[in-house]
């Protein structure tokens, strides 16, 4: 679909320079029969080269491309309906165009929005010292807590005040919902609690974008298809709580130096098991993390999360597996988001880490 769009953008443009060659006599075109005049001649060129960087910045991905779509649609048009009878034609192409820069402009738009939410969130001071992880930050924590971190490798290496997580993935409503596969892009810092998760999907084949923003113990989700039309918009206290219980899966799951937050009270050890509390902004979520005896981290249940299909809390866990190196650390790769029913388990979305990177704001 992008390459023909592209194409179709291209063979537009060129039909235009046809335009500009007979306005300066460069070469005999008999499919214009009307007479054009070099100031004509100049838009015509003028509308080529700007349906050309069009389908430049779309192919490469730019979002602002649309600008330029719509600059070159108008002059096209004014152009079009002046030499009617030889261009009417083009009027077709410019629909299209005009439909997809429409489009274009509400990923821009959305996008935009995420993108200022991050700037601001680049700008939090350093929560954690400046300084290198050491067993002496660690001490106070249970024992499978300081297995966990020393396993993961964090030990010795800088603390984390901010993180940025990239998946691959796919997710549902529920079994009767059809997988959407997704790729994310995601922000969390941790002076003031943040979490900034943007989301590109596919539904029926339907571009679906989704943006998660958490800011310090206040949330909205805003799914949109096209970036336009809403489909799901979720804000108030239940989501509050749920981001919550989400930010502090983030931290234990993706950034485990982060477990020496004092925000976090240690209440329970049961073996390889402990229960801990998160407050932020007078919120406070609890959840029980499992490990093994190797040290990992292998699941993370909370009761503090609300299932939006089942309008109440429900048991929320995050499976994890596939330990591996992760930009220096041992991390788990994969893991599921699973709601506990009285009668069954629901995975509605399974989640592949494709990079993470501490400290680092790009």
């Amino acid at each position: 679909m992008r390459i023909a769009f592209v194409v179709l953008i291209l063979i537009h443009g060129l039909i235009h320079l046809l335009g500009f060659v007979k306005a300066f006599e460069l070469s005999e075109v008999k499919q214009l029969t009307q007479t054009i005049s070099k100031p004509f001649g100049v838009l015509w060129l003028l509308a080529f080269i700007l349906f050309v960087v069009t389908a430049i910045l779309f192919a490469c991905k730019n979002n602002s491309w649309w600008m330029f779509g719509v600059a070159a649609l108008v002059i096209s048009q004014l152009l079009i309906i002046y030499f009617w009878r030889d261009a009417k034609f083009g009027t077709i192409p410019n629909v299209i165009i005009l439909i997809a820069s429409v489009i274009g402009y509400g990923t821009w738009s959305f996008y935009d929005r995420y993108q200022m939410d991050l700037k601001v969130g680049s700008n939090q001071k350093t929560y954690f010292q400046d300084s290198k992880l050491t067993e002496t930050d660690i001490q106070q924590l249970p024992e499978p807590v300081k297995r966990y971190i020393r396993y993961t490798g964090s030990i010795g290496k800088p603390k984390v005040n901010c993180f940025k997580v990239e998946f691959v993935g796919k997710i549902r409503k529920n079994e009767q919902s059809e997988w959407m596969p997704f790729t994310s892009e995601q922000y969390n810092f941790m002076e003031t609690p943040t979490r900034l998760f943007f989301l590109k999907a596919k539904m029926k084949g339907l571009p679906v974008e989704g943006y998660h923003c958490f800011k310090n113990g206040v949330a909205f989700m805003d799914i949109r298809l096209f970036s336009l039309f809403k489909v799901q918009y979720m804000d108030g206290e239940e989501m509050n709580l749920s981001e919550t219980v989400t930010f502090f899966n983030d931290m234990c799951c993706m950034a485990p130096p982060t477990l020496i937050d004092k925000r976090i009270k240690w209440l329970e050890v049961e073996g390889n098991n402990v229960k801990a509390s998160f407050t932020n902004n007078n919120i406070t979520v609890s959840a029980w993390l499992y490990f093994n005896d190797q040290g990992q981290l292998i699941n993370f249940i909370s009761h503090d999360r609300y299932s939006a299909d089942a309008g109440k809390k429900l048991p929320w866990a995050t499976p994890l597996r596939d330990y591996q190196e992760i930009n220096g650390y041992r991390l788990s790769g994969n893991a599921d988001a699973v709601y506990s029913y009285p009668d069954r388990d629901l995975c509605y979305g399974t989640f592949n880490i494709v990079k993470i990177e501490y400290n680092k704001i790009n």
